[in-house]
């Protein structure tokens, strides 16, 4: 398979935490480990679909680490590994700007919208 080459940092990083969902899963992670239906409550609106293949995803790319215990029932939990603590703090930031402009980009959103 042939490496992905990257124009940029922030390319890099995008293409990581890309899509609607990702960083969303990052935050509910950011102070425990959760199992999959206390991920799918603490990131509203996500489809079961979407949460396991983006959780797939952030493990193939180290972010996310599932752990299987082996009782009966079983137990799956996901954290975040070093790597994906390490972009959470990147994106706390860009969070902290969302939080101040909030208001004001949810406003153009709806004047932009099409009716209909």
């Amino acid at each position: 398979m042939k490496q992905k080459v990257y124009s940029c940092g922030l390319d890099a990083a995008v293409d990581v935490v890309g899509g609607k969902w990702k960083a969303m899963i990052l935050w509910a992670l950011h102070t425990q480990h959760r199992r999959f239906g206390e991920l799918k409550r603490h990131v509203p609106g996500i489809s079961e679909k979407m949460l396991i293949q983006s959780l797939r995803e952030m493990e193939a790319v180290g972010l996310v680490h599932r752990e299987v215990y082996h009782e009966v029932p079983p137990r799956v939990e996901y954290s975040l590994t070093e790597f994906g603590v390490s972009l959470n703090e990147a994106l706390e930031p860009l969070g902290e700007w969302g939080e101040k402009h909030m208001r004001r980009i949810a406003e153009a959103r709806c004047v932009h919208e099409p009716v209909g």
